[in-house]
């Protein structure tokens, strides 16, 4: 078995995208294919920034998934830990783009393929020999897979992994917000690093994200680093002994698909790389800047998986900025 650093655990799934932005799914003449889903992502945002990772994820056995398999495998992601379902299909996501980039989404999973993850199907070899073990809240919604989600937690945990959670809310996906909210919080206190967006923050805490003491209230005590994605802003980072933000960079956006898988992907590359900076201010500063710049390039091109950076552009963007 090839070792890989860091293990990515859920879904991954096809985006179609209106081949034009601006436009409702209805008034779309075109989509394109692009292959996304969070964990998946943040797999391919590691090795394109040098890092090694592997993803765990089941796929339907029908040429979607075959293809994203494939897509894995040409980015140089681990995939030993996937699995086929001959009765389930690949998930497929319609995706409108609105003018600013933003997105709105609308899912085929009844159910979809990796779903249907089952606790026998996790490769528990790959799982316990990884130095960190990152996954979202959209393999929590239903049974099986919730049950594999949570035994490939318990077994990274007494591996002595570092255990990486980024929930990702999608909110169409759960029977409701309340849900939404339950499902999420139900980990909250399992993880070591957790990252939110400003406006996950929003909704989880009900409250407004610019409000420290919101953000504080989503804290608890043997978490290691808290990250609050604001955007283009930058980001804002909390630790037991220290905290504050680092400015993000400014550039054109066409499509935010990914900036946080790719903020992800990077930040997680710097602590495989050196650990201590979860317990060190400026190193973690430095890997946050690293990591705000690949989330801005991302957002430069169409798609997640094509947008993401490798370190030569990352570091140019830093240093242009200076």
């Amino acid at each position: 078995m090839s070792k890989s650093e860091i293990v990515c655990f859920g879904e991954m799934l096809i985006d179609f995208v209106p081949n034009e932005s601006g436009v409702s799914l209805a008034e779309s003449a075109g989509f394109l294919k692009a292959p996304g889903g969070a964990p998946a992502n943040v797999a391919c945002a590691i090795t394109k920034l040098g890092g090694s990772s592997a993803f765990i994820g089941k796929f339907g056995e029908d040429e979607f998934g075959h293809m994203l398999v494939d897509v894995l495998k040409e980015n140089g992601v681990n995939s030993e830990g996937v699995c086929f379902d001959k009765d389930a299909r690949t998930a497929l996501a319609f995706v409108t783009l609105k003018k600013d980039g933003e997105r709105e989404f609308m899912f085929y999973r009844n159910p979809s393929a990796d779903m249907m993850l089952k606790e026998s199907d996790l490769n528990m070899g790959l799982i316990k020999q990884a130095k960190i073990f990152h996954y979202g809240s959209i393999s929590l919604i239903t049974e099986p897979c919730r049950s594999a989600h949570m035994a490939a937690m318990k077994a990274a945990r007494e591996a002595g992994a570092l255990l990486s959670y980024d929930p990702n809310v999608r909110e169409p996906l759960w029977p409701s917000a309340e849900a939404c909210r339950e499902g999420i919080k139900s980990i909250w206190t399992s993880a070591d690093v957790i990252k939110v967006s400003d406006d996950e923050v929003k909704f989880l805490t009900q409250g407004d994200a610019a409000d420290e003491k919101n953000v504080l209230s989503l804290w608890y005590d043997g978490l290691k680093l808290l990250l609050v994605t604001d955007g283009e802003k930058g980001c804002r980072y909390f630790t037991k002994n220290f905290r504050g933000a680092v400015k993000g960079f400014s550039v054109n956006t066409v499509d935010t698909t990914g900036a946080g898988d790719a903020f992800v992907g990077s930040l997680l590359c710097s602590a495989a790389k050196d650990s201590s900076i979860l317990e060190d201010e400026s190193k973690l500063r430095e890997a946050l800047r690293m990591a705000n710049a690949c989330g801005a390039i991302c957002t430069t091109r169409k798609g997640a998986i094509p947008a993401l950076p490798d370190n030569a552009a990352a570091q140019k963007l830093i240093s242009d900025f200076h």
